[in-house]
């Protein structure tokens, strides 16, 4: 929930075109009620013919269309087809909208991680490989990109259809509508079991990918070594390994995945199936019509439908936070020598460089590179630092420019 309200920062900025972005998202889904309300007087002129038969519908839809002939079967065909065009046009904007507020914020967090990985000292790109900080300014964000431009805009766009239709539910017939929302808990429960182990498995999946991304680039950087030592087949085995790992876990995460929408659609079909029985003594008892039961099995049927896209999304969610605590993992870290304030601007060299008594050591290593080093360089001078390798000559260089902080 945390990473969740981090990303929803990028989003203030941008709080405008995100409203007008979920206006157009519930009117979707209310134009997708009004259009199942037309099922009503579709019905009563299929089946009740010439009599003048009007049966309550949602909206009030039923006074906008004539009781007989075919000047009904017209407003009808007109209805839908304005709800049509509506609907289309506001799920354009919608995806439109969600797509501009997407890109803005990625761009946004991209810029705000890059910043902060220049501003970091010399020992945070020695801990961090190169391919390490790309992936996350790369994929990582590619990842948080689609749930900001399609998964956030398709669980709002399926949760108002959800609540409309299940307000088209209770409209028709608040007994049958309790009844099915006995199911609810075990649906909820269900998603929050499969929730919590996608979001293990797709943790597991980007630490893979990272050790897979490393294990390559260390023997492919180091190609020379791995040939001189005929280690080809100890790479290639070592790579194997680690993609295994990763094939595994993303086996579990599918079956998984492929589970949950089969699952909960069972059990809410089950429950439909119950439903027929007492609709039947609803209507035996003149408390709904046929045509009022007909559109209200249809709601209830497409209430299903948003349920089981919203357990899919939520997975899809769950892996976009996973890439989020990646991001979260580097803007986290200070800088470990930072510019202080109202610092004194270093001068052109004048008279000398001069070191006393310098010791230097790695945070990752016990032994010290430099061990009380001086050193007394004249303007103008070129001296040459001559020594085994590993005796310390970068380090040296390096800290004149501050990169690395002296004991």
């Amino acid at each position: 929930m945390q990473e969740f309200q981090r990303l929803l920062k990028y989003l203030k900025p941008h709080w405008g075109t995100f409203s007008l972005a979920t206006v157009c998202m519930l009117m979707v889904g209310l134009l997708e009620t009004a259009t199942g309300a037309l099922i009503v007087p579709i019905f009563d002129q299929a089946f009740a013919g010439d009599n003048g038969q009007r049966t309550p519908t949602l909206f009030g839809l039923q006074n906008f269309i004539p009781t007989t002939g075919l000047a009904a079967w017209r407003s009808i065909a007109i209805l839908l087809l304005v709800f049509t065009l509506v609907k289309g046009v506001t799920e354009y904007f919608s995806s439109y909208l969600m797509a501009r507020v997407g890109q803005a914020a990625v761009l946004r967090l991209r810029q705000d991680l890059y910043g902060h990985v220049l501003g970091q000292s010399a020992n945070f790109f020695e801990r961090h490989r190169t391919n390490y900080l790309v992936s996350r300014l790369v994929t990582s964000a590619a990842a948080i990109e689609v749930a900001f431009t399609a998964t956030l805009r398709d669980m709002l766009r399926e949760s108002f259809t959800l609540i409309f239709f299940l307000s088209a539910s209770f409209y028709y017939n608040w007994r049958l509508t309790l009844g099915s929302l006995a199911i609810a808990p075990v649906i909820a429960f269900l998603t929050a079991r499969f929730g919590r182990s996608l979001r293990n498995l797709a943790r597991e999946s980007f630490e893979g990918n990272k050790r897979l991304t490393d294990t390559a680039q260390e023997a492919l950087s180091n190609q020379t070594i791995v040939k001189a030592y005929r280690a080809e087949e100890h790479e290639h085995r070592r790579f194997s390994t680690v993609a295994m790992e990763i094939v595994r876990a993303n086996l579990r995460s599918a079956r998984i995945a492929a589970l949950s929408p089969p699952t909960i659609e069972l059990i809410g079909m089950v429950a439909v199936v119950v439903l027929l029985f007492f609709g039947q003594s609803e209507i035996m008892a003149g408390r709904m019509k046929s045509a009022q039961f007909l559109t209200f099995l249809f709601f209830l049927f497409r209430s299903y439908d948003p349920m089981r896209k919203l357990s899919r999304l939520s997975n899809s969610m769950e892996q976009a936070l996973a890439a989020a605590r990646h991001v979260w993992e580097v803007l986290d870290e200070h800088a470990e020598i930072p510019e202080k304030p109202n610092a004194t601007e270093l001068a052109p060299l004048r008279r000398e460089i001069e070191l006393r008594d310098v010791s230097f050591g790695y945070a990752n290593e016990t032994k010290s590179v430099l061990h009380e080093v001086s050193l007394r360089i004249p303007a103008g001078k070129m001296v040459a630092l001559v020594g085994e390798s590993g005796g310390g000559k970068s380090t040296l260089t390096k800290l004149l420019p501050r990169f690395h902080d002296p004991v």
